[in-house]
Parts: C-alpha cells; sequence; structure tokens
C-alpha cells in the first residue's frame, strides 16, 4: 500500500533546491481541498505503480525507471503535504492564550 511508504514525515529531506536537508515536523496539517485531491490522486498513482513493480518482479537496480518514477511522486506528494500550513496543537493554543493574557 502506498500510503504506508509516505507516512514516515518526520525523516530528513532535502530541499529541492539542493542546499540543506531539513527536518520535517511532525505535526497535523491542514489540507486545502485543492492539496487534498492533488494529494489523493498521487496516492493513487504511487499505488498503480508500486504494485506493477512488484507484479512484474522489477529489480532494485539504481537505474530503474519505473522505481525512480515513484521517488518522483512521492517527493512531489510530501513536497504538497509540507506546503500546507500546520494545525496547532492544544497545547500552543493554551500558551498563546497564557502569552496573550499576561501581556
Amino acid at each position: 500500500m502506498a500510503a504506508s511508504m509516505t507516512t514516515d514525515f518526520s525523516m530528513r529531506v532535502s530541499t529541492q533546491a539542493g542546499s540543506n536537508a531539513c527536518v520535517r515536523s511532525n505535526r497535523l496539517r491542514r489540507i486545502t481541498p485543492q492539496a487534498g485531491h492533488a494529494l489523493e490522486i498521487l496516492g493513487h498513482a504511487i499505488e498503480y505503480l508500486t504494485d506493477e513493480y512488484v507484479h512484474q518482479g522489477g529489480d532494485m537496480s539504481p537505474r530503474n525507471g519505473p522505481l525512480e518514477a515513484v521517488q518522483l511522486l512521492m517527493a512531489r506528494n510530501r513536497e504538497i503535504y509540507y506546503a500546507c500550513p500546520e494545525v496547532a496543537t492544544v497545547g500552543d493554543r493554551v500558551r498563546a492564550m497564557l502569552h496573550f493574557r499576561a501581556a
């Protein structure tokens, strides 16, 4: 299942410019309908290509076209997900409220 391949969002992901690697937070995101639709389509494409790859018995060579395609789709999936704003946790909201009252 493709979702299991893309759920570890706390790992190090290099930026598209290729400069520094940055650590992504493991917090929930507020996903817009457009982003949700894109993530759904990408998820189906990743799952389809992965199933085809496994069904055909593909090898794990570094220059494998279908494997590179799955990796590109997964990278785009992460990029869209991380572009969505983080949802503030209950703790964040309580701290913000306490700081507001203290000021």
